[in-house]
Parts: structure tokens; C-alpha cells; sequence
């Protein structure tokens, strides 16, 4: 059995784990277990609806064939599992939603940069030609090519570090949330080029996530958190 695409996905998941209890040691408001539980459930729930889906589109009856849906390998319809993942996110942290998902966004977004790190594992690096310094190549292959997964997966992580900053700086609730979305989307859409179909991906949901996001954020600000509020962000350490 080959297990590189479950090493990949442990690899998101360390990733946003790691984010979490890292974040969680210098704001210590944070509920980690309660963040943790959130995301966990919803990226279940993600990749249960994302499956589902890519299992129709299939021509797959999943009431016949209910093990099937535990083929991830298979496929999932990326589409369905994101937006499942996220409506199940705002919904088990509907109690307290802006601040949870500001809270969330930054370690999601560093989950992401390990899902695409984990591209070592697959193999599967590698996008367009490149003769760049640190450009390579596939073993037996003379051309060398862009590490695209790799530059995705530091965008990833500096925008997750940097998201986390300004939220300490800006409590202005649904700020980070929708620039976490819109950073994801813009990631995304900006490797695209690099990649070795050009725009093989579901290029207009990467668009609508960023106008979603910066429109979510520029609401935020023009609702910001009342000064004196009981849930003050604590100055930067």
C-alpha cells in the first residue's frame, strides 16, 4: 500500500497543530483544544463532502457503495470539501464566530503550507520549466523546473505568520478571517502560472475567494471591536 498521500495530509495537519500551540503561547486568550476540535471536525466533515461529490461525479452510488468513500486516493472534488470545511467551521464556531474564525485563520493558512510541503512525499513538486539556481529536476530528466509546491507553501506560511501579527495589532473582528481567505485564494492563483498545466485548477473559485476575502475584511473595518471591550488584544511580546 502506498501511503505518500497520507504523509502529506500528516503533514498539514502537524503543521496546523504546531501553529496552533504556537499561537497559543503568546495570546493566551486562545483556546487551543477548542480551535483544535473546530478545525479537525470541519476538515472531516471537508473531506466526507468532498469525496461524496467527487464520488456522483463519478458515476459512483455511494449507497452501493459505501466503502468507497473511504478511497480518498480515488479522488475528492476540492471544491466541495473546501466549502464544506469551511461552513462547518463557521458553524461550530457560530457562539463567538468573528473571533473564532480571526483566531483560526492564521493556523489554517500554515496548515495549508504543510499540506503543500508535503509534496516531497508525493514527488510532486515540480511545475514549469525554470532555470533558476534552485530549480531541479525529475530523476532520469535533463530539464529542471519551478519547486511551485514549495514557493506555494512559503507564501503560505510567511502570510499565516504575518496574519498573526496584525491580529495582535488590529482587533477588529473579521479582519484576519477574510485576509486569511483572500491570502489563500491569492497563493494560489499567483503559482498558477507556474504550474504544469496552466490553469487546470478551479482558477475562479481562487478569484472569488479573494473578493470574498477582501470584502469581508474591509467590512471589518468598518466595524471595528468598541475600545475598552473586555476582549482586548494584549500588546505584542
Amino acid at each position: 500500500m502506498e501511503f505518500t498521500l497520507l504523509w502529506s495530509a500528516l503533514t498539514g495537519v502537524a503543521g496546523l497543530y504546531l501553529a496552533l500551540w504556537w499561537m497559543g503561547r503568546r495570546d493566551t486568550r486562545l483556546c487551543v483544544r477548542d480551535l483544535w476540535e473546530i478545525t479537525v471536525t470541519a476538515g472531516v466533515i471537508g473531506l466526507a463532502a468532498g469525496r461524496l461529490v467527487a464520488m456522483l461525479r463519478g458515476g459512483v452510488n455511494p449507497v452501493a457503495h459505501p466503502g468507497d468513500l473511504l478511497l480518498v486516493r480515488a479522488g475528492v472534488d476540492t471544491a466541495a470539501a473546501s466549502a464544506a470545511a469551511l461552513l462547518s467551521a463557521a458553524w461550530l464556531a457560530r457562539a463567538d464566530l468573528r473571533e473564532q474564525l480571526d483566531a483560526l485563520a492564521p493556523a489554517a493558512l500554515f496548515g495549508l503550507a504543510g499540506w503543500h510541503a508535503g509534496c516531497l512525499f508525493r514527488d510532486a513538486c515540480l511545475g514549469t520549466r525554470s532555470s533558476l539556481p534552485w530549480a531541479w529536476s525529475q530523476p532520469g530528466s535533463p530539464i529542471t523546473r519551478h519547486p511551485v509546491e514549495l514557493y506555494a507553501a512559503l507564501l503560505l506560511a510567511m502570510a499565516a505568520w504575518l496574519l498573526f501579527r496584525i491580529r495582535l495589532r488590529y482587533p477588529a473582528p473579521g479582519l484576519i478571517a477574510g485576509l486569511g481567505l483572500s491570502a489563500a485564494g491569492t497563493v494560489r492563483l499567483v503559482t498558477e502560472p507556474m504550474r504544469p498545466t496552466l490553469f487546470t485548477g478551479p482558477v475562479w473559485w481562487y478569484a472569488a475567494a479573494i473578493v470574498a476575502g477582501i470584502a469581508v475584511a474591509a467590512w471589518a473595518m468598518r466595524h471595528p471591536k468598541p475600545t475598552g471591550s473586555t476582549g482586548d488584544v494584549p500588546p505584542l511580546q
